[in-house]
């Protein structure tokens, strides 16, 4: 019994031993993993834009380059752009461009759920709060917007929307209004139209409109109208037209919230 529990022991020893040296000679004889840092992929010459993931054509990239360097000379503001794949310069880049609190960093990476990223200077966030490089992030790297524009307009559209904040002096939102979320503006009127109709509904039959009912629940009509339907179109665009369009919507939803009780009086009449 004892000589079976020394062969059990030394077993046991031993296939410790074998799994060290197997994690030995593994980690001796893998490759080297890429370094975080890595300035052996930099250019040799200064340039504001390193597309390691051809996302822009020759003519592209010369174009955004001029743009880039001229707006820097104009405003001070630098706009550097990185994209990449599966291989990344990292660190190296904030030397090479000497990135400072004046200074922006698009990277562009397609591995991930979003393409863009930014790298910002503390400087900008007087201008261009957190919440504006989320936006800017989401409204233009997301991938139903790559897919159907490219990472090029991507990249380009980003830039364009920072250089015109920065010119104007700030920005709390990302100017523009893209189509789906104008939709959800009128969306918000109308549901807030219904509301208000709905609380006007006169309760007595000496009143045309319950103007006290209406103002109870204006909070509610009130964020859903003002607040989600009004305010993030004025605030990103000076076109007229979605703001009416918005405003019609929260009329017919009104009206149709307040004239449903003679609807549905009328068919029971007939009925």
């Amino acid at each position: 019994m004892q000589q079976l529990h020394l062969k059990l022991h030394f077993k046991g020893l031993f296939g410790c031993l074998a799994t060290l040296l197997l994690i030995f000679l593994t980690w001796t004889i893998a490759p080297a993993a890429y370094a975080y840092d890595n300035p052996d992929l930099l250019p040799d010459h200064p340039t504001a834009i390193i597309d390691l993931a051809d996302s822009l054509t020759d003519i592209q990239e010369q174009s955004l380059e001029q743009q880039l360097y001229g707006f820097e000379a104009e405003t001070g503001w630098k706009l550097r752009v990185l994209t990449q794949f599966d291989r990344t310069p990292g660190r190296a880049v904030k030397a090479f461009w000497g990135l400072d609190d004046r200074s922006v960093m698009l990277v562009a990476d397609p591995r991930g759920g979003n393409l863009l990223n930014f790298s910002v200077g503390d400087d900008l966030f007087d201008l261009l709060p957190r919440t504006f490089w989320i936006e800017l992030q989401t409204r233009f790297g997301n991938q139903f917007f790559v897919r159907e524009n490219g990472e090029d307009a991507a990249i380009m559209e980003a830039l364009e929307s920072v250089e015109g904040c920065l010119r104007r002096g700030g920005c709390q939102v990302v100017p523009g209004l893209p189509r789906e979320q104008w939709i959800l503006t009128l969306i918000t009127s109308l549901i807030g139209g219904l509301v208000f109709g709905f609380a006007g509904q006169p309760r007595e039959s000496s009143k045309t409109f319950s103007w006290q009912w209406a103002l109870i629940f204006s909070p509610l009509w009130g964020i859903l109208f003002i607040a989600f339907g009004i305010g993030p179109v004025v605030s990103r665009t000076a076109e007229w037209l979605p703001l009416v369009r918005n405003i019609a919507g929260f009329v017919l939803g009104a009206l149709v919230a307040y004239l449903s009780p003679m609807f549905s009086a009328s068919s029971t009449s007939e009925t």
